[in-house]
């Protein structure tokens, strides 16, 4: 058996994982690895797999590798069996109920991973994986022992409630449990309000509504408060919605309820409507709100188009990520320019975006504008003194751009005199993630709840609920929290967009060497160069990558 340990470190947060990765890598490489390993009282039973084991007892922050042949890397999930001995198991609920009684191999194979990076060279290695999700033969609970919580904190979300729905309706119809609360009003909830009784005549019909009923809120996070809670209450799985802040604070309750060696679950599920949630495919509710963002857009369209010399602008969500407004510039087609955060623009001079903005009057005689909130910020704090303050969540407060660049236009022709325009600001952001969930986003919601029960009752915890390459996984919280997902504009899906908006890309020769910089996480690599547009750091799908799995 090879050991190969990660970092000390003092909280999951503050991992870094490229040099422990690489250790792993440069190890499993090297040599073959062959070994029937013991993971707490579980064997890990392919033939020729390596447990790099980094969880003792005393000291909880450091991540569970398993290595294997041909630079295999399984970024494991704890389980209670890594550090409660002698626990009771008992034979899944699922092979008695009749509903699955037509599925052939309906549990999931103790082996089975899911690759991270599918895109590979003939000699690539075969990269890191996570465990795939779904039900086990064996379970770790009784049904009736099962006192189940779930509790939703910060931004809303469409789907919030059909998540909140299927986690009870499978907990009830697919285990058994009949004990499950919802926490009322966020973190706080736990020791500062009553708890809501949850049954499916309850949830019944709540994911056609809007909002969360277990209402939400930002901060109110305190550890001990919370896991006393958790204990005074007989809770056993706690299931917690919400996005990186609230998912760092879950990793630090799962730390807590483990170090007080308590068989109680942590579940995460992923919510962002800004879908910058690393790893995962993409974050339930963003779906949505691309959809409803067209009608505003569609909307600024029809006012621009109406008026000699019209500017529609939209300012959608995107607090660092431009995700958002990228994907519903592309399922448009009517914007002529898209600004987001990860692109830095200038307004006067040649080349910037009022000169822009004249050209394609002149030309079209109308002009579509989308910008997500976090774009041009580095613009106003010059004069609005606001860049170090925050929210209870600790995002960083921001100010309208949509209001500041409007009148920035308006002041730009007014000092012209060339022509008068027309402008109409709209502003759907609060409408936009206020909306119930459409299907498809119902249907990953489902599925993301299904699996996060599934992996509850199996006895995983401190994991997230995630797809990853259009399968349902396990993923542990530090690689969840450890960064964001962000558009790469030296990527394919920004080119794509240049190209359908026939934006200039307002930027400098540095600014795209400094933003390959930072795609690669500051790290100098020597990339094929029919390839490098496609792995140097990204997905092709324009998304932001770590590079610790990019370069796997």
């Amino acid at each position: 058996m090879d050991s190969i340990f990660a970092p000390k470190s003092s909280s999951i947060s503050s991992l870094s994982s490229s040099a422990l990765l690489s250790r792993f890598l440069e190890a499993s490489s090297s040599r073959k690895l062959s070994s029937l390993t013991f993971i707490g009282s579980r064997p890990f039973r392919p033939s020729s797999y390596s447990t790099t084991f980094a969880m003792a007892s005393n000291d909880v922050s450091k991540p569970k590798i398993i290595t294997g042949d041909f630079g295999y890397v399984l970024e494991d999930v704890p389980h209670f069996t890594d550090y409660i001995p002698d626990l009771s198991t008992y034979s899944n609920p699922l092979q008695d109920n009749p509903a699955f009684s037509v599925v052939k191999q309906y549990f999931v194979h103790v082996d089975d991973s899911v690759p991270q990076k599918i895109v590979v060279h003939k000699d690539s290695p075969r990269g890191i994986h996570f465990r795939r999700a779904g039900p086990r033969q064996k379970v770790y609970f009784d049904s009736d022992e099962v006192h189940a919580c779930i509790v939703t904190c910060g931004g809303l979300c469409p789907g919030l409630n059909t998540v909140i729905r299927e986690i009870v309706y499978s907990l009830y119809h697919m285990y058994g449990v009949t004990t499950v609360l919802g926490i009322d009003g966020g973190y706080r909830g736990f020791y500062a309000r009553n708890t809501i009784p949850l049954t499916p005549k309850v949830v019944n019909d709540i994911h056609k509504r809007g909002g969360t009923i277990l209402g939400t809120s930002r901060g109110g996070h305190d550890t001990s408060k919370i896991v006393d809670s958790i204990q005074d209450r007989g809770i056993n799985q706690v299931y917690i919605i919400g996005g990186d802040g609230t998912q760092k604070g879950a990793s630090v309750i799962f730390e807590e309820i483990r170090r007080r060696g308590l068989k109680v679950v942590v579940a995460g599920i992923p919510k962002t409507i800004d879908n910058d949630i690393p790893v995962i495919d993409k974050s339930f509710g963003f779906d949505t709100a691309v959809e409803e963002a067209q009608r505003a857009i569609n909307a600024a369209h029809v006012e621009a188009e109406s008026v000699e010399n019209g500017i529609g602008l939209v300012k959608l969500m995107g607090r660092y990520s431009g995700l958002i407004a990228m994907y519903a510039t592309l399922a448009s087609r009517d914007v002529d320019c898209c600004l987001i955060p990860e692109s830095p623009f200038y307004l006067d001079g040649k080349g910037g975006l009022f000169e822009y903005i004249e050209k394609q009057l002149k030309e079209n005689g109308h002009m579509v504008i989308v910008i997500a909130e976090g774009a041009g910020q580095e613009l106003l704090s010059e004069s609005m003194q606001s860049r170090n303050q925050q929210d209870a969540s600790g995002n960083k407060l921001l100010q309208d751009v949509g209001l500041w660049i409007s009148q920035g236009i308006k002041d730009y022709f007014s000092r012209q005199k060339t022509m008068a325009i027309n402008l109409k600001y709209i502003d759907p952001t609060y409408m936009i993630r206020a909306v119930p969930s459409n299907a498809s986003d119902n249907v990953y919601s489902t599925l993301l709840a299904q699996s996060a029960v599934h992996g509850a009752m199996a006895g995983y915890t401190g994991f997230t609920s995630g797809l990853v390459n259009g399968r349902q996984t396990y993923i542990p919280f530090y690689r969840i929290i450890e960064k964001q997902n962000k558009v790469v504009i030296t990527d394919r899906m920004w080119a794509r967009l240049l190209s359908s908006t026939n934006q200039p890309s307002f930027m400098s020769d540095k600014d795209v060497i400094e933003d390959k910089t930072e795609c690669i996480s500051g790290e100098k690599k020597e990339e094929d160069p029919a390839t490098q547009f496609l792995d140097n750091g990204n997905r092709a799908d324009g998304v932001l990558e770590n590079k610790e799995v990019s370069s796997v």
